[in-house]
């Protein structure tokens, strides 16, 4: 196999789980040091794998040794050059829960606040930006959320007028986790994603995964886009499930880095991300931001997700918020940044490869069809656990 440039920059060293559709129906495969295994006839999903008590070891323990032409299964993702009589990647989940943590960066939640602010009015956007950051500053960033300092500055916000329910998630002592779609829901690499043609102001959102067991330990991370509307949620809270759970809203990808020695939850928050976005009408955005720079550990919110509260027999996957908050002008000064059809959105990070995908209408972008019961019965035909 050659080096795409979807692949991690490192991956002949490293373990990764990855989904792929073949003519027969979805396969549940492994990367370990660049050869490709089978784990579908051992586990039938890559959940089932993924919750063993040592999903590294068991790749060569239970896998089936196959021969992969991944750059030709990368290539064939996209949505455009298909050939469906031959492989391609799927999102790396299967029967995991989909959810997602939101505010967790200062960024993203003086954003919040500014949506909120606005009403879903793109327009007021840029005034209220500079107005939030007169009273609150970047200080914010050096907060611990639910420390006493946290509860001072939310005091202080009271008594101005100025708190919100943004800020209350941001720093104070319980997270947003919130499910961003069912259950084999997400689309991958390649594939389109949607935004909803409803809304007038709406991003990508580009995060780190945590992939969870269901013991609730962090076995592995990957890439996501949890693509929103903003104006959707800024004219209600209550409306975050129609401004994030839409049709093909959720992409996950291209693969599932597992942790073992090498690569571990630590390199995750070290990690850069960057955002590239290009469009039909020439439009160009730049970003790249810091997984550290996060408010809340990874590891907290996993533990605010998954526990003797709350239970996922499954695992889950929990996207950690976003450090981007895209708000060059697009158009008309002061109007920020909103998708276009056809816009293309490429995140990255080196050691979890790139994440790319095309942007259309929700009602443009092939009808999600296989749920659960459709994966049942293909495992069940072909003579796999499921």
């Amino acid at each position: 196999m050659s080096q795409p440039d979807a692949l991690p920059a490192d991956w002949q060293s490293g373990s990764f789980a990855l989904r792929l559709m073949t003519p027969d129906g979805p396969v549940a495969f492994a990367l370990q040091a660049g050869e490709a295994f089978d784990m579908t006839p051992a586990f039938g999903t890559v959940s089932g794998w993924l919750n063993t008590e040592d999903p590294v070891a068991a790749i060569h323990a239970r896998g089936v040794p196959v021969a992969l032409d991944l750059p030709a299964a990368l290539a064939n993702a996209h949505h455009a050059a298909r050939d469906a009589a031959q492989p391609w990647l799927l999102a790396p989940i299967d029967l995991q829960v989909i959810k997602a943590a939101g505010v967790t960066y200062v960024r993203s939640m003086l954003e919040r606040v500014i949506e909120e602010r606005c009403r879903g009015d793109a327009s007021q956007a840029e005034a209220i930006r500079a107005e939030v950051r007169a009273i609150i500053g970047d200080d914010l960033a050096n907060l611990i959320p639910g420390s006493p300092e946290a509860m001072q500055v939310k005091a202080t916000l009271v008594e101005k007028g100025w708190w919100s329910q943004y800020l209350e998630v941001g720093i104070g002592p319980d997270a947003e986790i919130f499910t961003k779609g069912p259950v084999l829901s997400a689309v991958g690499p390649g594939a389109k994603v949607g935004v909803h043609p409803v809304s007038r102001w709406s991003n990508p959102e580009p995060e780190a995964v945590m992939v969870v067991n269901a013991q609730g330990r962090i076995v592995g991370a990957t890439l996501g886009n949890d693509v929103n509307l903003r104006d959707v949620e800024g004219r209600s809270a209550l409306l975050l499930g129609r401004a994030k759970d839409n049709n093909a809203a959720c992409a996950l990808g291209p693969m599932i880095r597992l942790f073992e020695e090498g690569f571990a939850l630590e390199d995750v928050r070290q990690a850069e991300l960057t955002l590239d976005i290009t469009g039909r009408d020439g439009f160009a955005l730049h970003d790249q931001g810091r997984i550290g720079a996060i408010s809340r550990d990874p590891a907290d919110l996993v533990g605010q997700m998954i526990g003797a509260h709350h239970q996922y027999p499954d695992g889950a996957v929990l996207f950690l918020g976003t450090p981007f908050s895209p708000s060059k002008d697009r158009g008309a000064p002061g109007m920020g940044f909103t998708h276009h059809p056809g816009d293309i959105v490429r995140i990255a990070t080196p050691r979890l490869g790139v994440l790319e995908n095309e942007v259309d209408r929700t009602d443009s972008c092939p009808p999600w069809g296989t749920g659960i019961g459709a994966l049942m019965a293909s495992l069940a035909r072909r003579g796999y656990p499921a």
